[in-house]
């Protein structure tokens, strides 16, 4: 005797089967048109006390232009940077120049196609002002100063028990007087490795001190390069956007995540004018 709940069943099934067959045949190809790309300009300009002024000018690209063959250097260089630019750097009675030529900054992976011959000077009274001219006459402005510089206080070394394993502890106290932001950067062996930990973090609802861990990943005999900036709330806005981007930005088809940047003028540009004023510290992992 059929009942009421076998017939159920069957049309499920039937129903089911008859969904799977039909849709076997569901891809269809698209043509999608992408509106046109208005490449933007690109400034990344880092004051740090003690080294050469430099700045990269270059533009950005649509997500699916094609990439510049790596083993053409000279085409390469000449599809990502901008070159012929007018660039000065004002500080106090001072107007530096920075000429179009390369250098490389092996540390944090960057290249500037601008370099000046002057150091910048440990100033943290006086403000630097970016000026740049493009080639096609457009203007290109910034503002920007050296904070004072924060310390770490110190690094423990904990390991686990009855492990090989062991973490850092960095502790650092925070300068109070208005609001503050950090920039964290840890690295395995040597200055221009590969970040373990490169993060961004403010003082809102820390009181007195800091306490930054690793995890329990590092044997001994390991050495640690600890990093700590103090930075411009407007560099901390640029790197958390970039962080943004950086994740939002893998889908053609998503919205796009906007730089927050802290450049002016009609050129429309992005990027940050910053300075950077940092403590380091070197932790060779022992167990006492």
């Amino acid at each position: 005797m059929i009942t009421h709940r076998f017939l159920f069943v069957f049309v499920a099934v039937c129903f089911l089967a008859g969904s799977l067959f039909t849709s076997c045949n569901l891809e269809k190809e698209v043509d999608i048109e992408l509106p046109d790309y208005d490449n933007q300009l690109v400034v990344e300009c880092y004051l740090e006390p003690g080294l050469p002024y430099r700045l990269s000018l270059s533009k950005s690209a649509a997500y699916f232009a094609p990439f510049p063959d790596p083993d053409d250097v000279g085409g390469f260089l000449q599809e990502l940077l901008v070159q012929g630019a007018e660039v000065r750097i004002r500080h106090k009675d001072q107007v530096i120049l920075l000429e179009n030529r390369l250098s490389i900054d092996l540390e944090n992976q960057r290249l500037y196609n601008y370099t000046g011959n002057d150091l910048v000077p440990l100033d943290t009274l006086e403000p630097f002002f970016l000026e740049i001219v493009t080639p096609e006459g457009k203007k290109i402005t910034g503002q920007t100063r050296l904070l004072p510089q924060v310390p770490i206080d110190s690094v423990v070394v904990e390991f686990k028990e009855s492990d090989t394993l062991a973490r850092t502890l960095t502790y650092f106290g925070d300068p109070g007087e208005g609001s503050n932001f950090f920039r964290f950067v840890l690295r395995h062996s040597n200055r221009d490795s590969i970040p373990l930990q490169d993060f961004t973090l403010d003082d809102r609802f820390v009181d007195k001190s800091f306490v930054l861990g690793a995890a329990y990943e590092f044997t001994e005999g390991d050495t640690l390069v600890h990093t700590l900036y103090h930075v411009e709330e407007s560099y901390y806005r640029f790197l958390e956007s970039l962080q943004r981007a950086v994740f939002g930005n893998g889908n053609p088809f998503a919205q796009p995540s906007p730089l927050t940047s802290n450049l002016g003028g009609d050129a429309g540009a992005v990027g940050v004018f910053t300075g950077l004023q940092y403590d380091r510290l070197v932790t060779i992992i022992k167990r006492r």
